[in-house]
């Protein structure tokens, strides 16, 4: 198991020469339209994200053991809690692991207001994984500590995967682009 975290680890820090953001509007870019999924909460509840329609959408990829994912969780709060009242939520997926667990070391640990989600056999973040990046690695390990912005059209306007090199722990660029959206 420490030989599988060391390696998602090492190629997760990898991925900062292929850091990718989608950051450009649909008029200069074509942006790329996310399939509907349906996930378990924390707390037990069906969510799907056609449940946001109609509202921009925060998402973030996560695991209880990622540091980079527990040093964004505070800043994910501060977004949800500064921008709910514009339109925007916020979720958190969490890959491969007990909802006992995320709920005692995110949700509870972080105090989060909005849902964090249990993505047991990863398939939801595996859906967002670009294919042509570090394909050694398992699609759901690529999107850890990735953050995605989804416009109230369903269509994908920013991500950013993990770069150890820029890690952006307040998520300024997000931020940024959220900003320009509004």
């Amino acid at each position: 198991m420490k030989n599988r975290i060391a390696k998602i680890i090492i190629g997760l820090s990898l991925l900062s020469s292929f850091a990718y953001s989608q950051t450009q509007s649909s008029e200069e870019n074509q942006t790329v339209e996310v399939t509907n999924f349906s996930l378990k909460s924390t707390e037990g509840e069906t969510v799907e994200l056609s449940d946001y329609n109609g509202k921009f959408v925060v998402i973030h990829i996560a695991t209880t053991w990622c540091p980079y994912c527990n040093a964004e969780a505070p800043y994910l709060e501060q977004i949800y809690k500064e921008y709910n009242d514009k339109n925007v939520e916020v979720l958190i997926i969490d890959v491969k692991e007990p909802g006992e667990l995320v709920k005692e070391k995110i949700k509870d640990r972080f105090e989060l207001s909005f849902p964090v989600l249990l993505d047991t056999e990863g398939l939801v973040a595996a859906s967002f994984a670009p294919k042509d990046v570090l394909p050694e690695l398992a699609r759901d390990e690529i999107m850890l500590a990735s953050n995605l912005l989804i416009d109230p059209q369903g269509k994908i306007q920013f991500m950013s995967l993990l770069d150890t090199k820029n890690f952006d722990v307040k998520l300024v660029h997000l931020k940024k682009r959220l900003n320009e959206l509004l």
